[in-house]
């Protein structure tokens, strides 16, 4: 017998599993805690399996609730796609999307290639600059979404990843390192800075840049270290304790108040694609 999903059912799940917490979620999809719980039990008697695993307070997704979420996505995408086409209820003006310079090369060629097929119709506008700069266009309206960097306590924190030390494992054994930054302001420069000065290590900065490729460029060569995530280079230096630990960073996501629906279906994209970074 075929079993038919309620989308209703779906979009709270995709919006727990996006919300890290079915709390958070009642804000996303405005029903009751208890009402939630309810949706996620019919879900999973309706698929015979468990979609989550509870590890204390927190919610984690079973291999079957991995492989759902999957199918959730395309089934939601699908169902707004046809309503969009059959309600006529098209974005007036452009989607105005700013990302940091980490998540430029990464999204640009997929989130928001997929944005693009799914909606044909909306002219994309992309900012790529610093978290502070972004935030400011995001509060003078001149922004619909953002993706940008900030402290692993910021509310709009959608995942957490370690700042790491990367480059050339025999600069650390240099007397005074070496370190290639970005100009200011950079909340990975001043975390690099803070460290070794709070633990007396002597630095001097060889190269200073407004651009994440030259300083990509940089550390490739071995010109010197730097302070950033695994995400802005594959090979990290070998001797991580051999320098001074440093913070987490949280990828936060901005979504402008009352979203058109276009906007939120970005809002989602931009989501999805950097849980998987």
């Amino acid at each position: 017998m075929v079993v038919n999903l309620p989308t209703e059912l779906l979009r709270s799940f995709a919006a727990i599993v996006d919300a890290g917490s079915m709390q958070r979620a009642t804000e996303r999809v405005y029903v009751t805690q208890s009402a939630l719980s309810l949706q996620m039990k019919r879900l999973e008697d309706l698929v015979q399996t468990a979609l989550f695993k509870r590890d204390g307070r927190k919610l984690t997704l079973t291999p079957a609730g991995q492989s759902m979420l999957t199918h959730a996505r395309e089934i939601l995408a699908a169902n707004d796609r046809a309503v969009t086409a059959l309600s006529g209820d098209v974005l007036a003006g452009p989607a105005r999307i700013g990302f940091v310079q980490d998540f430029a090369e990464t999204l640009l060629s997929g989130v928001l290639a997929g944005f693009t097929r799914l909606n044909p119709e909306t002219q994309l506008q992309v900012r790529v600059g610093n978290s502070t700069e972004l935030l400011d266009l995001m509060q003078a309206d001149e922004m619909d979404v953002l993706l940008c960097m900030g402290a692993r306590d910021d509310p709009a924190a959608v995942r957490t990843a370690p700042m790491r030390w990367l480059g050339n494992e025999n600069l650390v054994r240099q007397e005074v390192l070496p370190l290639a930054v970005l100009e200011r302001p950079c909340r990975f420069r001043d975390a690099a800075l803070a460290a070794l000065e709070q633990a007396g290590r002597p630095y001097r900065i060889v190269l200073e840049t407004p651009s994440l490729a030259a300083l990509r460029a940089a550390v490739n060569s071995g010109l010197g270290l730097t302070c950033r995530t695994t995400h802005f280079i594959d090979t990290a230096i070998a001797y991580q304790e051999a320098l001074p630990a440093l913070p987490q960073v949280a990828y936060v996501r901005h979504i402008r108040a009352s979203p058109h629906p276009t906007i939120r279906r970005l809002a989602d994209l931009v989501l999805a694609g950097a849980l998987e970074l």
